[in-house]
């Protein structure tokens, strides 16, 4: 079988550049690799020690440091000898192909590693057996207890130390050693998502995301919660944009299709999105709410002015008025739709004065002012759960690369370091997750209603300010036209 070695020369640890290099190496065992790492040692130590990983402990050991005082102690040599920053400790991971050695063999050529390779440096080691393949892992402390000197990793160290040493531990195991070796890069976390879902691009990626997420949503406050996990920040404005977290741009999917509109998602969720992509029903259907039939009274004020400039219009746009229509009527004719949406707006209103309108707005920034004061209240709610509801995210969307971080995959370190803040932070909480996720779930739903609501009111606003704004040059309009029409129409009758 063949083994790998991969060293990542980083002085940058999580923080490092995706793309750091790391030196993989074909061998005929496993995937060895060192990290160096800025992060908490806490968290290190605490997931490599989970029990569940651990058969209870009983697959883990421990190098001039006591169990139950690693973390304590490997801080207290930081302080003594007044290195407390930079790199915080080195995690070596050794995984090995299914079936090629035990889990005790595993932990013997990890501890027998450690001593020879790291004398005086203060040493955790687990063996995992969660997975496939049996994988071990070692964190130490990047200062020495005994000289006080910081561990350097580079590619000399890794080829004639790392490498070395476990070549040898691997001959006298019955195991095979390096055959060839070639410089490689890291993977990061986006592109692995990418690559592990068949999708070609990001956008591939995103909408195939978005229908899982609008299959499996109840409304859509739930769907919103569905793709935060999956990984997503989400942008809530005009259009719906959506990124990974660690990306730099939003990519707003309803520009190009529909279906991704706020509105398309709401009636996918409420509706067929099957039958919605096979062209069988519209994305979303907008149904006029039930009014009585009434008859239409004689228009007067701001309504006979619209039904005149529409008549005006119509005649300008089939070029059956008088010969000298002015460039700015005609275009205004092509935009004819705008003003009898207007006329729609001021009809079901019953805005007909300048009183109508003003009564209107006034009744129409109240509701916009109650419903902001409502969201002001939902949002003060969510920012004082802030913390728990992105560890909810965090925990769900970065499983996969606590995984990958721990089968020793390179480029999940800054993700590895947000899941296990992410489980420290809901470990330490006494709402159970359950509860939760539907408090989350609710509240995003309510902010959901709201922004949709007060969004409508808004462009209400927007609409009688544009109908404000308009009247005074339709006015001009008419009665720069009129007078030439009436001449018109007396020469014609002499």
């Amino acid at each position: 079988m063949l083994t790998e070695h991969k060293n990542i020369l980083t002085g940058q640890g999580a923080d490092s550049d995706e793309s750091a290099p790391c030196f993989c190496v074909e061998v005929e065992m496993a995937v060895t690799k060192i990290l160096a790492r800025h992060a908490r040692l806490d968290l290190g130590i605490k997931y490599i020690l989970n029990g569940d990983k651990t058969e209870g402990h009983t697959l883990t050991a421990h190098l001039n440091c006591d169990p139950g005082r690693e973390c304590r102690e490997m801080l207290d040599t930081k302080r003594a000898y007044g290195k407390t920053d930079g790199v915080q400790y080195y995690h070596v991971i050794q995984s090995f192909k299914p079936g090629e050695v035990t889990p005790e063999l595993a932990l013997e050529i990890a501890k027998a590693f450690a001593q020879e390779h790291l004398p005086g440096y203060e040493t955790v080691i687990a063996v995992h057996v969660d997975r496939q393949h049996i994988h071990a892992h070692l964190i130490f402390n990047s200062v020495n207890a005994d000289t006080g000197e910081k561990y350097h990793s580079n590619a000399q160290t890794y080829y004639s130390q790392i490498r070395a040493t476990s070549d040898r531990l691997c001959r006298e195991h019955g195991l095979s050693v390096i055959m060839a070796g070639q410089p490689s890069k890291a993977v990061s976390y986006v592109e692995w998502l990418r690559q592990s879902k068949g999708q070609p691009t990001f956008r591939d990626l995103l909408e195939a995301d978005l229908r899982t997420a609008i299959e499996g949503a109840n409304d859509l406050g739930h769907f919103y919660l569905l793709m935060e996990h999956m990984g997503y920040e989400i942008y809530h404005g005009n259009r719906l944009g959506f990124r990974l977290r660690g990306q730099d741009w939003f990519v707003y999917p309803g520009r190009k299709n529909g279906l991704f509109t706020e509105e398309g998602i709401r009636a996918a969720i409420e509706g067929n999105l099957t039958a919605i992509e096979a062209g069988l029903r519209p994305a979303a259907v907008r149904r006029p709410s039930y009014r009585p039939y009434r008859k239409h009274p004689k228009y007067t004020g701001l309504l006979a002015l619209y039904v005149h400039y529409l008549y005006v219009l119509g005649k300008a746009g089939q070029r059956r008025y008088p010969p000298k229509v002015t460039p700015e009527l005609r275009q205004e004719a092509a935009k004819a739709e705008r003003y009898r949406a207007q006329l729609a707006f001021l009809r079901e209103n019953e805005i007909s004065t300048p009183e109508d309108m003003a009564a209107f707005e006034a009744r129409a920034e109240d509701a916009l002012a109650g419903l902001t004061k409502q969201r002001t209240i939902l949002n003060v709610r969510k920012k004082k759960r802030k913390k728990l509801y992105d560890a909810l995210a965090d925990a769900e969307a970065l499983a996969p690369a606590a995984q990958l971080y721990g089968d020793g995959l390179s480029g999940m370190e800054a993700e590895f370091a947000r899941y296990m803040d992410a489980v420290s932070t809901l470990d330490g909480c006494t709402i159970p997750r359950e509860r939760l996720m539907a408090e989350k779930a609710d509240i995003y739903r309510q902010l959901a209603e709201l922004n949709r609501e007060i969004r409508a009111q808004r462009k209400k606003l927007a609409l009688c300010r544009e109908i404000q704004a308009n009247l005074p040059r339709m006015e001009r309009e008419i009665n720069q036209i009129e007078p030439k029409e009436v001449r018109q129409d007396e020469h014609r009758r002499r």
